[in-house]
């Protein structure tokens, strides 16, 4: 049983967000293939305020930094009391930081066959003390090389494209499976009715019928957009796949 009572039969992971507002949450994770899997109980999304772990008045949970400069810095002791309540079994401790390494499909795919109790850490302001980085979370995660006012919109990516890993969550796994950056390359363009809209026409083999064709079309495509778009992530990929 959870700490609320509820039966956690069949939860598969579970999600504790520290965030100072709590109340963006679910937000968009409410809705689609998340928001239900949120209510049948294969994923769960505790929030906590670290506000709740001050001992002033104020409820303080930021300071000016040492040294001087712009802005506040999240103290570590709400932080540290926040995250240390969460009980057992303790949960992996992320911190989402734009000094994080790059969060990816490989990554969440990892999380997925490894954890089962997730903390996600939002700072705020200017960044978090130091020490919390030091002697508190397990890893620090960025989901691009932009800022943000907080972490809560990057915990709420990293939370759906985990959560969409776990079996269950969406209804064809082959969806999943064939999705933009899985194997380290972008999905294949896709087509739906009518076969022509404004002069332009799906493309021929995709109505043969031909299914060995259909699928040699999809991996060549996949292929070619990876090298014109993401070069990055063609060099990934298999030199025989790629035909090296």
């Amino acid at each position: 049983m959870g700490s609320d009572g509820r039966d956690m039969t069949g939860e598969r992971l579970r999600f504790d967000v520290i965030t100072l507002f709590p109340d963006i949450f679910p937000g968009v994770l409410g809705v689609g293939v998340v928001g239900k899997a949120l209510e049948r109980g294969l994923i769960r999304l505790v929030t906590h305020n670290p506000r709740d772990f001050t001992h002033d008045r104020h409820r303080t949970v930021d300071d000016a930094p040492y040294g001087g400069g712009p802005g506040m810095v999240m103290k570590p002791e709400p932080l540290y009391a926040c995250v240390e309540s969460l009980g057992d079994p303790p949960p992996l401790k992320i911190l989402l930081s734009p000094q994080g390494i790059p969060f990816n499909q490989a990554l969440a795919r990892e999380l997925v066959s490894r954890e089962t109790r997730i903390a996600l850490i939002c700072g705020r302001y200017e960044g978090v003390d130091e020490r919390v980085r030091m002697g508190l979370i397990d890893l620090d995660l960025s989901v691009g090389d932009y800022v943000l006012s907080g972490g809560e919109i990057a915990a709420m990516a990293i939370i759906e494209t985990v959560a969409r890993l776990i079996p269950g969550v969406v209804g064809d796994m082959e969806s999943v499976d064939t999705d933009s950056l899985e194997r380290s390359r972008l999905k294949y363009p896709q087509y739906t009715r009518p076969a022509e809209f404004r002069g332009m026409i799906v493309p021929e083999i995709l109505i043969s019928g031909n299914h060995a064709r259909i699928d040699e079309w999809r991996r060549e495509e996949s292929l070619n957009r990876t090298r014109v778009r993401r070069p990055d992530l063609f060099a990934c990929n298999d030199p025989v796949e790629n035909g090296k």
